[in-house]
């Protein structure tokens, strides 16, 4: 990479291009995203690949790419024909936009390959015995989708609420199985 990052904003982009690796697009992309994420202001395609070591046209195909998710946007600079790239949104944002694209991509053909092998009639003992396996698959995803659709509709600041009353409710829970279980015996 060239010089003009600090170690700690290469090592954060080294990352998060290994981290969008596992999130559905490749390293690069991954990258360059990171690297928009971190500047305060928007870079033009040269400007990215200079800063990250990388050709002009990986560069191209990563930000149509992630043009494609909606998470990056263009500006134009008064007497500058280059486009500029920035992000889009907030953090939050980001996050909701790749949870919903992994949604697409994973989590609903999923779902329609176990519905599908929930309407086919079980032939024998170990297909009734699967089918009712496949069911339970299908409930929790199908309530996990949910819980996270009615997530996705909440504000940024509402998440942070909800995330820190978690480790509250958690604790209740516990010590109401402890307590339970103290008024078995």
């Amino acid at each position: 990479m060239n010089r003009k990052m600090t170690p700690m904003l290469e090592s954060f982009v080294y990352h998060f291009g290994e981290m969008g690796s596992r999130w559905g697009f490749n390293r690069t992309v991954g990258q360059i995203y990171a690297l928009l994420v971190l500047k305060e202001y928007p870079l033009c395609a040269n400007e990215i690949a200079e800063t990250l070591g990388i050709s002009r046209g990986n560069v191209s195909m990563g930000l149509k790419e992630l043009n494609s998710w909606q998470l990056v946007g263009t500006v134009h600079k008064p007497g500058d024909r280059k486009d500029y790239y920035h992000t889009k949104g907030s953090i939050w944002d980001m996050a909701n936009k790749v949870f919903e694209e992994r949604r697409k991509r994973e989590i609903d053909p999923t779902m329609s390959l176990l519905r599908d092998s929930l309407m086919d009639s079980p032939g024998n003992k170990e297909e009734e015995y699967a089918q009712a396996r496949i069911q339970e698959i299908h409930d929790l995803l199908e309530n996990i989708t949910k819980w996270t659709q009615s997530l996705q509709s909440l504000s940024p600041e509402q998440l942070n609420g909800l995330m820190k009353l978690g480790a509250g409710v958690s604790k209740v829970i516990d010590l109401k199985q402890k307590i339970g279980g103290k008024k078995a015996n």
